[in-house]
Parts: C-alpha cells; structure tokens; sequence
C-alpha cells in the first residue's frame, strides 16, 4: 500500500506541474497534450507511453484499494467491538478519513476518466483540444465544484498517507524525524491540492478562457 502511494504521489506531482502549464495559454497546453502522445518515439508508437503509463496507474490504484481493504478486515478481525468514541483522541481528522476519501478518490477517478481521457462526459469532448476541453469542463460551476471537492479529499489523504508510507517503510526513525515527515506530508498535500484546484478557479474567474 505504501509503494502504490508513493508512486501515485510521484505522478500527482508531475500531473500537477503539467495542468499549471495551462495559464501559458492554449498553444502551449495543447502542445505539452500533443508531447505527450509522442513521449518515446519513434521506439513507441503514437500514444503507447500513455497507455503503458494509464495501465501501471490503474494496476497502483487497484492494488492501493485492494490493500486498504484488507487492512480494513485486519482491523475489524483484530477489534470486532467499536470503539467507544467515533473519533479516537490520538488520531488526526485526516486519519480518520482515509477510507472515505478513498472512496470519494475511486469515484472521482472513474468520472476524470470519462471526462478527459475517454472525452465522453466532457462538454467539448475533441480529440486533441486539450485546451478547450478543460475550460468547457470547468465553466460549468458544479464540475468545478465536483473537482476542487475531490482535490480536498486528496489533500487529506496525502497529508496522512505519505506519513503513514514513511513508517511503514522504516524512515522514520526518531522523533525529530516523525516531526520532518509529518510537516512534509502536510506541505505536500496543500502544495498539489492548490496546484490542482488553480485551474478551475482561474476558469471560473475569467482568467483563463
């Protein structure tokens, strides 16, 4: 669970610094869209990176479900009985979220999906208008509203999930190093949540049209 993580993190954080090229306007954005169907020419053929990249990336997003569901059943087989607080006092608001904004994480991937990959729920849906589809999608306030929802479930689930990879994996080690890691795992998660969601904000806003 704490591979699959971090190698998603690894590609929110190039996926974010890719959508931030769209207030360079649309050449530039639909250029960077169109470099990407050629990344590993003439060795690939037209799209194959991408393909090879949306399988590995459905292949994390399995085994991360997959693996939070068995812990899941670890968990309750270990503690059939409730605990007497819903909120245990020890655990942080993100914590306690983690499987529901995983659930919201799952769902929101299906629609993005559909929406910009497949181009089917998408108001412009154009092949190779990498651009317009973006802005038709968010100048409509409730698929902005669905989007920045989605992108602050994620912040949470960053902000505890990169800590719990970092124990999980052995680096932390001390406390001074469970202070470093906590701290990067909050900066992480505010940093690419608000890279994210400046895009539909700009749209909304006019400053991107």
């Amino acid at each position: 669970m704490a591979a699959t993580g971090l190698f998603m993190l690894l590609f929110l954080i190039a996926h974010m610094l890719g959508n931030l090229k769209i207030f360079f306007g649309r050449e530039e954005f639909d250029s960077y869209a169109h470099w990407l169907r050629t990344i590993g020419s003439p060795v690939l053929h037209n799209a194959w990176f991408l393909w090879i990249s949306r399988f590995v990336l459905l292949a994390c997003v399995v085994l991360h479900a997959v693996s939070a569901y068995q812990l899941s059943r670890r968990d309750l087989k270990a503690r059939p009985a409730k605990y007497a607080h819903r909120l245990r006092p020890t655990a942080s608001y993100a914590t306690n979220t983690m499987r529901f904004g995983g659930i919201i994480l799952g769902l929101f991937i299906i629609y993005h999906i559909l929406d910009l990959t497949a181009l089917v729920a998408n108001p412009n849906g154009v092949e190779g208008a990498a651009y317009d589809n973006v802005v038709a999608d968010f100048s409509h306030w409730y698929i902005a509203l669905v989007y920045i929802v989605a992108m602050l479930a994620l912040c949470l689930h960053i902000s505890h999930g990169f800590w719990s990879a970092a124990r999980t994996l052995g680096a932390v080690s001390s406390a001074t190093k469970a202070t470093a890691y906590k701290t990067t795992a909050i900066v992480l998660g505010v940093v690419i949540t608000l890279g994210f969601i400046s895009v539909p904000i700009a749209v909304l806003s006019g400053l991107v049209d």
